[in-house]
């Protein structure tokens, strides 16, 4: 038997027999599906939450206990629409990860960062921001304005699809973005220049799918 203390974020929680549950963990250096059981003097764990766990494996078992969890809180899970925001981008982490074993510390990183900046910005924002970071990291981000649908220069303001994929807006038939401002979001990594109609518009193309 051996036990690993580490920290991570919760990126999954599912519910099995006896309410004991499978619960999904990114941590610095892997993602980690644990099998928490059962128990009243255990803490609550709920998506998106911090935790300082021990992974304890057996021979009995495939997948390691969750035990001793020791939840490292902020002062905004407080604010139920912050939290909604939070486990919505945490729920997108999952399904974009969930089938790699291999991963490196930019992820775990990532919602480090975006964590402390949760309180004092605006979260969609902190999120539409986040978002640019991994498309680069990964190779995917696309900021020539081209059209992704018929591989044409786009000369007027740009619409965005998935993925943050340019587009023209006849192409497309969606809303249309100010071209110096795309621009600005692709180079900075920054939302100042969108107001929050506009964020509310990016937040929901996120929420797609990374």
């Amino acid at each position: 038997m051996l036990k690993f203390r580490m920290q991570g974020y919760i990126i999954n929680v599912n519910p099995v027999k006896d309410e004991d549950l499978i619960v999904t963990i990114l941590t610095k250096e892997t993602i980690l599906v644990t099998y928490r059981f059962y128990g009243a003097r255990h803490p609550t764990i709920q998506l998106g939450y911090k935790i300082d766990f021990e992974a304890q494996t057996s021979i009995k078992s495939t997948i390691p206990q969750l035990r001793s969890v020791m939840h490292l809180g902020a002062k905004w899970l407080t604010q139920r629409e912050r939290v909604f925001v939070w486990q919505s981008f945490i729920g997108l982490f999952y399904k974009h990860l969930k089938d790699i074993d291999d991963i490196d510390d930019f992820y775990f990183d990532l919602l480090e960062q975006s964590a402390q900046k949760w309180e004092k910005q605006n979260p969609k924002r902190v999120v539409i921001e986040s978002y640019l970071k991994l498309l680069e990291h990964e190779g995917r981000i696309h900021d020539e304005f081209i059209c992704f649908n018929c591989e044409q220069k786009i000369e007027e303001d740009p619409t965005l699809i998935r993925g943050f994929l340019m587009a023209h807006q006849e192409c497309v038939y969606s809303h249309s973005f100010e071209r110096l401002h795309v621009k600005h979001m692709f180079e900075k990594k920054s939302t100042i220049y969108f107001d929050d109609e506009m964020v509310e518009k990016l937040w929901r193309i996120v929420l797609e799918g990374f």
